[in-house]
């Protein structure tokens, strides 16, 4: 027998084996079988010229889709490192497709790490210099270096060590500030060295030109549940939306003082311009837009308040918490994974349609599950060359990690 047709049996033997052991599940030894009979095909295929990665890659997408379930091209999980010999790690589709960058995420500071699984808030950023700003519980508020490698501590005060559970950078007459919301207990304006320029409390109930609001903050049992905040055209507009009021309420200044403005909106409720944890809140070309968390809503509103429309096209089950906007397109994650996914998913979005679908836990990131914020940051290298990075707030058991877009 020649060694081509000794090969040609070989392989129908296993077609063979295979039809059987497929339609016959009460055949007890299939699995020995089974291995044997790939293990010997593997080794012909090898011997006439077939490259083995195919097998493997076969065999690693039915492990990923072993439901039998159509892939619809959902997630880019795995990509081949041929010149390292490696598997490498990716998430995402089409033009946002991202890989987990070890290194920068260990710069996150060794003396903050036992304060890590504390985390509960987000990140902002001067886009003339490049810093990061964000808030671990415990440690205090921080600084990031442009290229993301150094963090340093920012005020002495001791409540920059409550959580700051929503932040922004903003310039007001001509100067730097940041705005902090930290729930249940105040929203701090400061300068950018940390110093405390005023500390707005919760209302009484008499700031406001909104009833509602004004009636829920009268009650004695009323809570105080900032959870971010922005800025646009001189005003602060907050976030109140762990509350059973759920409000955008606002914060003006006078005389270098900031206090309560009297223009608020929203309200518990699924009618448009209501809110459903009203959790994250950006400005962006002039709107107001609200991560409406439990409805899996972004909402977009004039500066006065006057419902515009919502976002389309975003995943059913979204617990959307947060969003921003970087290179032609808003990044937003939900707070938890939905489905079968390994952690909660990132969104990039064009307001109309879905991008772009990240899972984090694709990438084997140690204790990221939960996703309280993400923030897209760009870093430009020496000779003029520009990478996108995602910085990602975990919640629930905390972690802090980076993602850079796989070019």
């Amino acid at each position: 027998m020649t060694k081509n047709k000794r090969l040609y049996n070989e392989l129908r033997k296993f077609v063979y084996l295979k039809k059987v052991l497929e339609f016959d599940n009460k055949f007890k030894t299939r699995k020995i079988i089974m291995k044997k009979t790939t293990l010997s095909v593997i080794t012909v295929l090898i011997a006439i010229g077939l490259p083995r990665p195919l097998v493997a890659q076969s065999d690693q997408d039915r492990h990923a889709h072993g439901n039998g379930e159509v892939h619809h091209d959902h997630n880019e999980s795995k990509q081949a490192d041929t010149s390292a010999g490696k598997v490498k790690l990716v998430t995402g589709q089409g033009d946002f497709v991202f890989s987990w960058d070890q290194e920068l995420t260990a710069a996150f500071p060794k003396d903050a790490i036992e304060f890590e699984p504390r985390m509960h808030g987000g990140f902002n950023e001067d886009p003339e210099t490049g810093i990061v700003y964000t808030g671990i519980p415990g440690y205090g508020l921080c600084s990031i270096s442009p290229d993301l490698s150094k963090w340093k501590t920012i005020g002495t005060d001791e409540r920059l060590k409550d959580n700051i559970h929503g932040i922004v950078f903003f310039i007001h007459k001509g100067e730097k500030f940041l705005a902090v919301a930290q729930q249940e207990k105040r929203v701090l304006v400061l300068t950018l060295d940390g110093k405390i320029v005023s500390e707005i409390l919760k209302p009484t109930g008499n700031e406001f030109k909104f009833k509602e609001a004004n009636k829920f903050y009268t009650f004695e049992d009323s809570n105080f549940g900032v959870t971010d905040v922005t800025y646009l055209d001189g005003i602060i507009f907050v976030a109140h939306g762990y509350s059973k009021g759920d409000f955008i309420l606002t914060i003006v200044e006078k005389d270098d003082a900031w206090s309560w403005g009297d223009l608020a909106w929203g309200g518990k409720g699924d009618k448009p311009g209501q809110f459903q944890t009203a959790h994250g809140v950006y400005t962006h070309e002039g709107y107001i837009l609200v991560a409406n968390r439990a409805a899996g809503q972004v909402v977009k509103f004039t500066k006065e308040g006057v419902y515009v429309d919502i976002f389309d096209d975003i995943p059913e089950g979204s617990l959307v918490c947060n969003l921003s906007y970087k290179s032609e397109h808003y990044f937003m994650n939900a707070l938890e994974a939905i489905g079968n996914q390994k952690s909660a998913p990132i969104y990039v979005h064009t307001s109309k349609h879905l991008k772009s679908t990240i899972v984090p836990g694709d990438l084997e990131i140690p204790n990221l599950t939960n996703i309280h914020q993400v923030w897209p940051h760009i870093i430009t290298a020496s000779d003029g060359s520009k990478q996108l990075y995602l910085l990602v707030h975990g919640w629930n058991k905390g972690k802090y990690a980076v993602l850079n877009l796989d070019m």
